[in-house]
C-alpha cells in the first residue's frame, strides 16, 4: 500500500499571507512556500522532500525548521 499525505497551513504576517504545503504521493513528495501580497502571488518556492523527512512524516514526528531552506530570496528577506 502506498503512502499519501497532504497538509496545508495558512498564516498572516504583516499583511502578507503565507501558505505552506507538504504533499507526498507514492513515496515522493515536495514542500512549498507561497507568499501573497494584496491578493496576488508574490513568491513561490518549491523543493523536494528528502527520504529522511518523508520517513519522519510517516511516523508523525515534529520536524523543526522544515521550511527553513525553502524561503524565497528577496532583497531584504523581511518576513
Amino acid at each position: 500500500m502506498t503512502f499519501s499525505y497532504v497538509n496545508n497551513q495558512t498564516s498572516m504576517k504583516g499583511g502578507k499571507k503565507q501558505t505552506r504545503k507538504v504533499i507526498i504521493k507514492n513515496g515522493k513528495g515536495y514542500k512549498s512556500l507561497c507568499t501573497y501580497k494584496n491578493g496576488k502571488k508574490c513568491h513561490n518556492k518549491k523543493k523536494e522532500l528528502s527520504k529522511l523527512e518523508i520517513q519522519m512524516i510517516k511516523i508523525g514526528t515534529f520536524i523543526p525548521n522544515l521550511f527553513g531552506d525553502v524561503k524565497p530570496k528577496t532583497r531584504k528577506n523581511n518576513y
